[in-house]
């Protein structure tokens, strides 16, 4: 039997409607506190390469005492909204219906719903009643690209019809600001909101060629989150620029190796930003300056999963991929998770 290779046949994002700068943060941030913010506060956001970013409600919301079941609430509806707009945007540059999609891989980690969220999209968008879901939970930051390499082997093992993946979250939304602890300002300064959508099938477009993992022992306290009274905690480390150069870049190098190729000879990767200092250890690792990262980065934040795959789409959007094209990006786990894509 010959095996059809997966081909990503289209990308489309959605960001929510809410914009809001790094300097109308600081003030944000201020008049939560009740007073002027320390110095140091102002250099963090200088810092993380961000200029703007989108969220999913209106900055007195945050700041407001929540409940679980209303936080909930709040992501059904935001995300319905935002899965629908980046789905039907890639189906659109794809130029095929919903009813044509066999499997729906959806990944989000700043919210869970049962039924899945696809499940609940299926009659809306027009899906086929026997279209397969799967919610991929938990990735956090890794999620877009280990995704988009899940999609790869389900159409591989069945190739009748595309997939589609949507890479959702709402980090704004996940977060417990009742405390506006140092970590809590942390997540202020660089998570946003965003949803990402690729149809991966048989057609006109780049070769998904290769994924891989790597889960490093002893790292769980790395990045993630705990659950709190009414939101996540955020759980970061500060070495994780360290990090790459350390320990992902032997594991990086490594996938290439087995892929036969090397980073000289590649098309500008497309990373998972992270923040400006990951970038710039993932530039120094890559040999590359990583501008279309960088460009994503100051444009939408840190959206978690989808943000990778928004560099993506504005790489292809740029020219068509001529050279192997790397994906990147780090998650809890703590996870490295890599990806080839090749004309």
């Amino acid at each position: 039997m010959t095996l059809i290779s997966p081909r990503l046949l289209s990308l489309g994002t959605a960001v929510p409607p809410h914009r809001i700068t790094q300097d109308q943060v600081l003030s944000i941030l201020a008049q939560a506190k009740g007073h002027a913010l320390p110095a140091r506060m102002a250099d963090i956001l200088g810092n993380t390469g961000i200029d703007q970013r989108h969220i999913a409600m209106p900055p007195e919301y945050y700041f407001a005492p929540r409940s679980w079941a209303g936080r909930a609430a709040v992501y059904a509806d935001a995300a319905a909204v935002l899965f629908e707009a980046a789905a039907a945007q890639a189906l659109d540059r794809a130029a095929i219906n919903a009813a044509d999609i066999g499997q729906i891989v959806f990944v989000s980690t700043t919210g869970t719903m049962t039924p899945s969220l696809p499940s609940r999209m299926i009659a809306k968008m027009g899906f086929a009643p026997d279209t397969r879901c799967v919610p991929l939970f938990g990735y956090g930051c890794a999620g877009g690209v280990i995704g988009l390499g899940v999609a790869a082997d389900l159409f591989r093992a069945n190739p009748d019809k595309p997939v589609l993946l949507v890479s959702l979250e709402l980090c704004s939304l996940a977060y417990d600001h009742a405390r506006m602890d140092k970590k809590d300002m942390v997540a202020l300064a660089l998570f946003a909101d965003g949803c990402a959508a690729a149809v991966v099938g048989a057609g006109p477009g780049p070769v998904l060629s290769a994924f891989a993992s790597h889960v490093w022992p002893d790292t769980l306290d790395m990045m993630g989150w705990e659950i709190g009274d009414t939101g996540f905690d955020l759980v970061l480390a500060r070495d994780i620029p360290v990090f790459v150069n350390s320990h992902f870049a032997p594991v990086c190098d490594a996938f290439l190796a087995r892929q036969g190729l090397e980073k000289a000879e590649m098309a500008e990767p497309a990373c998972h930003p992270g923040g400006g200092r990951v970038v710039d250890a993932l530039a120094d690792y890559l040999g590359d300056d990583l501008a279309m990262t960088r460009s994503v980065l100051r444009a939408h934040g840190n959206m978690s999963s989808p943000t990778v795959l928004f560099v993506l789409d504005a790489l292809l959007t740029a020219g068509p991929i001529t050279k192997p094209t790397l994906l990147t990006a780090l998650g809890p786990g703590f996870v490295g998770a890599m990806g080839i894509i090749t004309p």
